[in-house]
C-alpha cells in the first residue's frame, strides 16, 4: 500500500478494535494516522506532535473525550475535534459543540460518513489558518493616487455590507487583492474566503467544482466531493474570471444567488448554503451580454456593487511606492540582498506602457534584481533586462527624452547581445559587428559591460 502523505488525524478511543478499524479506514484514504488509548496520552500526543483532526471518544475511563476535549482547548489548541459516542447521549453532544466540537458521530460508524465529517473539518481549518494568514499579511494595494484612493473608499463602503460585488479591471492590475480587502473588512472575515478561478477549470468540471457531486454521479466520482459553495459556508466566494463561465454553471450560480440553494451534481435535493459572493472579470459583460455569451439577469445579480481596480497606467505616481514594496519584500522572501533604482531608472519604468499592469512591473523588478550586477540599477539596466520580459522595447526606448540616451540605450543592449551570441569573445565579437577591438573595450568600459561572475 502506498505510504500515506495526507493530513495528520489521531484517533482517540480506549478500544483498540475501534482504533485499528479506523486506522485501516483513513490509511486508505491517504491520512496519517496517530493513535492514543487514553485521553492523557491524546494531550501528550497532541503537544509533541498536532494533528490537523482529532476523532476522540466520549467514553473512556481516568479521563473522558469532553474533559480531553477540555483540556486541548485550554492548551490553546484549535485543531477541529469530532467527538464519537456508542451511546446517542444528546447532553454529551450539546456540551461536546458548547466546547468547541466541529461535529458528533455515533456508533457504529459509518465510513462515509466519518470521511465526509473528517474532510470537512480539515478542510475548514486549512481555510480558517489561511484567512487569519491573509488578515495578518500587510495589505499589497499599494498607492497614494487619487485613483488608488477612490478605490479604498470603494472597498472601506462596501465591504462590511452583505451585497455582492464585481471588481472589474485589466489583468494584472490586482482584483484578486481587492476581494481579500473586502472579505477582510466584511462581517464574515472569521470565515473562509474560497477562491475560484473560472477560467482555468475545464468546463466540464467546473460545476462539480463550485456545487460538489456525489459518488458515482459521473465517471471518475468515486466519492462525494464537497464543492466551494459549500466550503465557503458563512464566508466568501470570490469568484475570478466569471465572465469565462459557460450558460449552464451561469444559471446554476444565479440560483445560488437568488435562493441561497446549490445542487451538487448527481443530488436529488438542493441544500441552502449562506455565503456573500464577490466576482471579478477582465471582460466587458455587457459586450458579452450583447453577444449571447453572458446572462444579463446575472449580470445584474453580480454588479450590485460595481468597483473598477484601475490599471498602472493611470496611477504612475504610485509606480515609486510599487517599486520600493515589491523590492523589500523579494529581499525579504528570498533573504537577498536589497538593491535601488536611480531616479532615471524610475522615470523610464513610468516612460513604458505596463500592459500586464502591476503583474508585469513584479516580474520585471524580480528579473532586474535577480541579474543586475551592484547594488543601484540605472535607465540602461531597466532597458536591457525589460526586453526579455516584455519582447518589444520599441514603445520604452522612444520613450527616452533625449537623443544621446536613446543612441545609448539602444548601443548599449546592441553590444550587449553580440558580446552575448560571441560568448563574450571581445576579438570575434569586434570582427563579427565590424568595428575595432580597441573601440569594442572602450565600448565595454563605458557601458559598464561584463560577462556574469567575471570581476
Amino acid at each position: 500500500m502506498t505510504r500515506p502523505t495526507g493530513p495528520r488525524v489521531l484517533v482517540v478511543d480506549d478500544e483498540e478494535s475501534i482504533r485499528a478499524s479506523l486506522r485501516m479506514i483513513l490509511e486508505f484514504e491517504r491520512y496519517r494516522v496517530d493513535e492514543a488509548a487514553n485521553g492523557r496520552e491524546a494531550l501528550r500526543r497532541v503537544m509533541t506532535r498536532p494533528p490537523a483532526a482529532v476523532l476522540l471518544d466520549i467514553k473512556m475511563p481516568e479521563m473522558d473525550g469532553l474533559a480531553t476535549l477540555s483540556g486541548l482547548r485550554e492548551q490553546g489548541h484549535e485543531m477541529p475535534v469530532v467527538m464519537i459516542s456508542g451511546h446517542g447521549d444528546i447532553a454529551a453532544a450539546v456540551e461536546a459543540t458548547r466546547l468547541g466540537a466541529y461535529d458528533f458521530l455515533e456508533k457504529p460508524l459509518e465510513r462515509d460518513r466519518v470521511l465526509l465529517a473528517l474532510r470537512n473539518a480539515v478542510e475548514r481549518q486549512r481555510l480558517r489558518d489561511e484567512n487569519r494568514e491573509l488578515r495578518r499579511a500587510p495589505s499589497e494595494l499599494v498607492g497614494e493616487s487619487p485613483a488608488m484612493q477612490e478605490l479604498r473608499g470603494t472597498i472601506e463602503r462596501a465591504a462590511p455590507t452583505p451585497a455582492t460585488v464585481l471588481i472589474t479591471g485589466e489583468s494584472g492590475v490586482g482584483k484578486e487583492l481587492v476581494a481579500r480587502a473586502i472579505h477582510a473588512g466584511s462581517q464574515r472575515s472569521g470565515m473562509p474566503l474560497v477562491q475560484v478561478n473560472c477560467a482555468a477549470i475545464p468546463d466540464e468540471l467546473i460545476e462539480s467544482e463550485l456545487f460538489g457531486h456525489e459518488r458515482g454521479a459521473f465517471t471518475g466520482a468515486v466519492r462525494r466531493q464537497v464543492g466551494k459553495f459549500t466550503a465557503a459556508d458563512g464566508g466568501t466566494i470570490f469568484l475570478d474570471e466569471v465572465g469565462d463561465m459557460s450558460a449552464r454553471t451561469q444559471a446554476k450560480v444565479l440560483r445560488a444567488l437568488q435562493s441561497g440553494e446549490i445542487e451538487p451534481v448527481g443530488a436529488r435535493m438542493a441544500t441552502t448554503v449562506d455565503v456573500r459572493v464577490v466576482a471579478a472579470t477582465h471582460r466587458d459583460l455587457p459586450a458579452e451580454i450583447e453577444a449571447g455569451r453572458f446572462r444579463e439577469d446575472l449580470f445584474y445579480r453580480l454588479n450590485v456593487v460595481p468597483v473598477h481596480a484601475p490599471p498602472l497606467r493611470e496611477r504612475l505616481e504610485d509606480l515609486p511606492l510599487l517599486v520600493e514594496h515589491f523590492i523589500e519584500r523579494f529581499a525579504s522572501e528570498n533573504n537577498y540582498r536589497q538593491k535601488s533604482l536611480t531616479a532615471g531608472a524610475i522615470r523610464q519604468l513610468q516612460a513604458m506602457p505596463w500592459r500586464g499592469n502591476v503583474r508585469e512591473l513584479k516580474n520585471l523588478l524580480e528579473r532586474v534584481l535577480i541579474l543586475s550586477p551592484g547594488d543601484r540599477i540605472d535607465r540602461a539596466a531597466i532597458l536591457g533586462l525589460a526586453g526579455s520580459v516584455r519582447g518589444d522595447l520599441s514603445e520604452a526606448i522612444l520613450a527616452l527624452p533625449t537623443l544621446r540616451e536613446f543612441r545609448e540605450s539602444s548601443e548599449r543592449m546592441y553590444l550587449s547581445k553580440k558580446l552575448e551570441e560571441h560568448g563574450w569573445n571581445v576579438t570575434r565579437t569586434a570582427k563579427a559587428i565590424g568595428t575595432p577591438r580597441s573601440n569594442l573595450y572602450k565600448k565595454m568600459d563605458q557601458y559598464g559591460l561584463r560577462r556574469e561572475g567575471a570581476p
